[in-house]
């Protein structure tokens, strides 16, 4: 595969430990270039603009002052269309490039947004924290539990915000149902479920290595983009980068866009797909800042039996914390029906009645042995809308609490600081660990490790590959 415009990482490493030196001012005080006043524009680069990246390439150019100046993805193909994209709503384009490192590199640049695979999440994170960039990074925050505690420490090491994409905390819907909560009107909250009901299709078994002539296959996800891959495409196509810190295997049309998700090289089944978001919701309803104590998890690839597919299309998480409380997380792939009005989101019961909510914020309450119903998302209790109207989500949602923060130089501003978002995704790579393993686990919160359990603490991490290692930090 083409492997032009890199760097190697002791040339960016080098570079950046420079200007993280310069840029310092003292412990505790932000980078000084990046202290910027309140109406200061924010240049912007685009990390990843497949999928979810096309949803940062029309939201963030719509906010007061803030410009893309780069398009960063590892395949060109893509870059005409997205380049399009801003130059239509916002009236310029900006510059494009395949390294992420390049992007680090340049001093204009005062943030970055990654929505590139799972595995990728943390290496390029901390490239950036390193560099001095704030990071807006996808859901989940992290492949594996030990990289996501090292992103922690480079964002305060480097003292740059870093905002994880779970959009639900900058949500004023469900930022009203987690106060109803919060405020004992459904008493005693004692489970919790979340669920993600995502019928997806076979991936099939493809052979590796390169596409034989005449050959191509398409696919149609995310958007609607539909490509033909050929040969001829896939040499506009910087794979090795694509792979990154993972084990390098020879290309397969498994191993690249989308089906990334169902291999446990790159990512984390709907579990920690579509999962992470309703896991957030799960924590947040529960009040829950501490790790549970007890997960099970058990489920299979059901079907498919003749398939690439690494991860399990059902599968059934069981979450015990110390004081009882138990959350529960179902994934289901195939047909299935809902669960009260929830295919997707999340389900709270409490000793007076029982919350649910969907993936896009809208929920309900049912009180007492008949089920009355109660305040909703289109009936907001009064004092639950003063509340809300205190904390304010803001303009422009996630995005815009994001640029915000970046502005007023405030970690306290984010709605989703990387310590909060990094808590919610360890818990789908928790459920995950146990699927993998085949049994209960005690996880101790403390060391971020199970107890006396040395299979399932390997699966915290994982062997980079040389030139790509997640450094340790702390």
């Amino acid at each position: 595969m083409n492997m032009k415009d890199t760097v190697t990482r002791r040339e960016f490493l080098s570079r950046t430990a420079l200007t993280a030196a310069a840029g310092t001012l003292a412990a505790g005080v932000p980078l000084s270039r990046n202290v910027l006043g309140a109406n200061d524009r924010v240049n912007l680069a685009i990390i990843g603009i497949r999928g979810q990246g096309q949803s940062h390439i029309m939201g963030f150019p719509r906010l007061p002052n803030v410009r893309v100046v780069t398009l960063c993805d590892i395949d060109e193909n893509l870059w005409p269309r997205r380049l399009q994209m801003i130059e239509k709503s916002a009236g310029y384009v900006p510059k494009t490039a395949s390294d992420m490192r390049k992007v680090f590199e340049d001093k204009d640049v005062d943030a970055v947004t990654f929505a590139v695979p799972n595995h990728w999440h943390a290496l390029g994170t901390i490239w950036a924290c390193q560099a001095g960039k704030h990071v807006y990074v996808e859901k989940p925050a992290c492949w594996g539990v030990w990289e996501g505690r090292q992103m922690v420490h480079a964002a305060r090491r480097n003292n740059v915000l870093v905002q994880v994409g779970f959009q639900n905390r900058s949500r004023r819907t469900t930022i009203a149902a987690m106060n109803l909560l919060h405020s004992g009107k459904l008493g005693k909250i004692y489970m919790g479920r979340g669920l993600c009901f995502k019928p997806r299709g076979d991936i099939g078994k493809y052979p590796d290595g390169p596409m034989a002539a005449g050959e191509k296959f398409t696919l149609t996800k995310e958007g609607g983009d539909a490509f033909s891959y050929t040969q001829a495409y896939l040499d506009k196509v910087h794979y090795d980068l694509w792979i990154g810190p993972a084990r390098n295997f020879p290309f397969n049309r498994n191993r690249f866009h989308y089906n990334w998700h169902w291999q446990w090289e790159y990512g984390n089944g709907d579990t920690g797909n579509q999962g992470p978001h309703q896991f957030d919701v799960g924590r947040w309803g529960l009040n829950k800042e501490e790790y549970p104590v007890k997960v099970r998890s058990f489920g299979g690839l059901y079907l498919y039996r003749d398939s690439a597919q690494d991860t399990p299309n059902t599968q059934t998480s069981i979450f015990e914390y110390a004081d009882g409380t138990v959350f529960e997380f179902c994934t289901r792939g195939l047909l299935t029906p809902s669960e009260g009005a929830i295919k997707i989101g999340n389900i709270f019961y409490g000793s007076e009645g029982w919350l649910e909510i969907d993936a896009d914020g809208n929920w309900r309450t049912f009180f007492g042995r008949k089920g009355e119903p109660g305040p909703d998302s289109k009936n907001i209790p009064e004092e639950t809308a003063d509340a809300l109207s205190a904390i304010g989500s803001g303009a422009g949602g996630h995005y815009g609490n994001f640029i915000n923060a970046v502005r007023a130089g405030k970690q306290t501003d984010l709605n989703c600081d990387i310590e909060v978002g990094f808590r919610s995704s360890v818990l789908p790579c928790l459920g995950n660990i146990s699927y993998r393993v085949g049994r209960e686990l005690k996880f101790d919160g403390k060391s971020e490790r199970f107890i006396s359990d040395p299979e399932a603490d390997k699966l915290l991490t994982r062997e980079y590959r040389q030139g790509y290692a997640v450094p340790k930090l702390g």
